[in-house]
């Protein structure tokens, strides 16, 4: 297996750069496993004098700047977690959030003129320049004029030029990077490195569409318009395509500044509860949540609402994964280890032959010591390393669809700490688990599961006489092949022929593929698929 060389330059000069600039000293290294802990250390003999020095700090966001929009992306998740990376760094890290350098304002407005087919004068009573700008788009205030002369105000993102050429040129890289570490590194399989790659390629494409991003607003809007404390702005459609996206200007307040938040007299335990909890609401409830819950994509208004922005990634559970999910945290609220245990094995998470006692007492190791410990108290870093660990010793298997909701529970639980730093996770999930298990796995939710099984059912009962009838025609089908063979057109016949007189055995060889394969076009045809 050959390995290119521009992603491997590419690759080797990012980690120089983050080991200049001391990115690998964020993390503490006792809490890591010893080959962890071994990489650290070799990072950071090439990091400069000084590089994590207060006053520093400022050239953490210019390595990450350097590096490019996924880089920006990595940074933007070390900002969730001061607990990890400290105050210092976290503080200087959120500017990644939206305060990244904008794109030239005539660029941008040629970009909007191009992607919405219209001069933007036509379009916009006012346009502003940029107001905010992060790895992948930047926004602009605008103004518009309604039909009936009423004139709003807009955000206006649009998509930063080239910047699907400089993700692809980055995937590849991360594509190199793991199947160098699937390759070298045995040990490492089982975390999927490319399963994890393909997931993040796949969130970058759709968040390339923001077409996309407008329909997953509009979604929400309904999957929540009786939600107190939340919402999200509203779409203009009239003025949304591909690379720009219109909707409705939120005044709000942003969650990195704790000072108007104070000065507005918003609650900030209400706020943190709002946050966990709205989370927990849209995956548990609807199997559709914000995946890119950081500082930067949080508003709150003056009235206490929290307002959620930038939906260009997005989760979706089906209704296992739900449940899987809500009996989890559950089991983990009631210190039912057994029960969580069990889930992980009915779901698939711990392959079969493992042991469910000995991983619920592992997962008890887990629970019991962060039970009744405020935020401030509990280490991230050493909670994740001990999962990490837990993930190996039963040969646990990364599980792809996962993946987004994983890293959106560590970044989610981060925000709501730096609102609360008492924050306590268990007791704020509980409202909203337990309501979804009274709900789903109640009486009543065991009564309309039967009734869902019921109406499949009467489909299927419905489904009896089409199915009958195709059963007797594939029935008739295989009678006629038996009796008759495979009926072959003369230019079908005269292609074998032909291809016979040329070829020796290896000939005769495809020549039995390619009659097996008219036999399995004929059976499609017959099956009516």
């Amino acid at each position: 297996m050959g390995f290119a060389i521009a992603p491997l330059y590419r690759l080797a000069r990012a980690g120089y750069v983050m080991a200049r600039e001391g990115v690998f000293s964020l993390v503490p290294p006792i809490d890591l496993p010893p080959a962890a802990r071994f990489a650290l250390r070799v990072g950071r003999a090439f990091e400069r004098a000084g590089a994590r020095s207060a006053e520093d700090d400022a050239r953490l966001t210019e390595a990450f700047n350097r590096l490019g929009p996924s880089y920006v992306k990595l940074g933007q998740f070390l900002a969730t977690r001061p607990d990890v990376v400290g105050q210092d760094a976290a503080n200087e890290l959120a500017k990644l959030q939206d305060r990244v350098p904008p794109v030239d304002d005539a660029m941008i407005r040629a970009a909007v003129e191009e992607g919405l087919g219209a001069p933007i004068d036509s379009l916009f009573v006012k346009f502003g320049p940029a107001v905010a700008a992060a790895s992948i788009a930047q926004v602009h205030r605008a103004t518009v004029r309604d039909a009936d002369g009423t004139e709003r105000e807009v955000a206006v993102k649009v998509l930063k030029p080239g910047v699907a050429v400089r993700f692809a040129r980055d995937l590849e890289s991360y594509y190199v990077a793991a199947r160098m570490v699937e390759r070298f590194l045995p040990v490492t399989r089982r975390l999927r490195p490319l399963a994890i790659v393909d997931t993040l390629a796949r969130s970058v494409t759709l968040e390339m569409d923001l077409r996309l991003e407008a329909a997953a607003l509009s979604e929400m809007a309904e999957n929540t318009d009786e939600d107190e404390g939340f919402r999200v702005p509203s779409v203009d459609w009239r003025r949304t395509a591909k690379t720009v996206l219109t909707m409705e200007w939120i005044d709000g307040i942003k969650l990195s500044d704790a000072e108007r938040i104070d000065a507005a007299g918003i609650d900030r335990v209400k706020l943190a509860n709002t946050i966990m909890q709205s989370f927990l609401r849209h995956a548990v409830r609807d199997g559709f949540f914000h995946a890119d819950m950081h500082q930067g994509n949080l508003l709150v208004e003056p009235n206490g609402t929290l307002v959620a922005l930038d939906l260009g990634i997005m989760g979706r559970l089906n209704d296992a994964e739900r449940r899987f999910l809500a009996e989890i945290l559950y089991g983990f609220i009631r210190r039912d280890y057994h029960r969580v245990a069990e889930v992980h094995f009915e779901a698939g998470y711990v392959p079969r032959g493992q042991d469910v006692d000995v991983f619920a007492q592992a997962l008890r190791a887990i629970g019991e010591p962060i039970r009744g410990h405020t935020a401030q108290e509990i280490s991230m870093a050493r909670l994740l390393t001990q999962l990490f660990e837990v993930t190996e010793l039963f040969a646990m298997y990364t599980q792809p669809r996962l993946i987004m909701l994983q890293k959106t529970m560590v970044v989610v639980e981060g925000v709501a700490r730096s609102v609360d730093p008492d924050l306590d996770m268990w007791r704020t999930a509980e409202p909203v688990v337990g309501d979804w298990i009274a709900r789903r796995l109640g009486p009543a939710g065991r009564l309309e599961s039967a009734g869902s099984g019921f109406g499949a059912l009467i489909k299927l009962v419905s489904d009896l006489p089409t199915l009958a009838e195709r059963a007797e025609r594939i029935s008739a089908s295989l009678a006629d092949m038996s009796e008759k063979g495979i009926v072959l057109e003369e230019r079908s016949l005269e292609a074998l022929a032909a291809a016979e007189s040329r070829r020796g055995r290896s000939g005769r060889l495809a020549l039995w593929v390619g009659a097996l394969s008219l036999l399995a076009i004929a059976l499609k045809v017959v099956f009516g698929t």
